[in-house]
């Protein structure tokens, strides 16, 4: 995987994350370096998920159940 500033990170696994196994996201990427998961909203969104932001976090809730997917902050 390559960085804007021209370095790379090692994919080192891709799982799941989320509030439960139930309600979670598949196909994230853990990057050996990055301290933060990098997600794309709109693949958040095109997975019938809303994405919510406010100044002290963000909520992905899943417009189908209503259930929260994931708190970022």
């Amino acid at each position: 995987m390559a960085f804007d500033n021209e370095k790379s990170g090692i994919i080192v696994n891709i799982g799941k994350i989320g509030e439960s196994l139930s309600h979670s996201i598949d196909g994230v990427y853990l990057v050996d370096g990055l301290k933060h998961n990098l997600l794309s909203v709109s693949q958040l969104c095109d997975k019938d998920n809303l994405v919510v932001f406010s100044s002290k976090q963000c909520l992905v809730v899943n417009i189908n159940t209503g259930d929260v997917v994931l708190r970022g902050k």
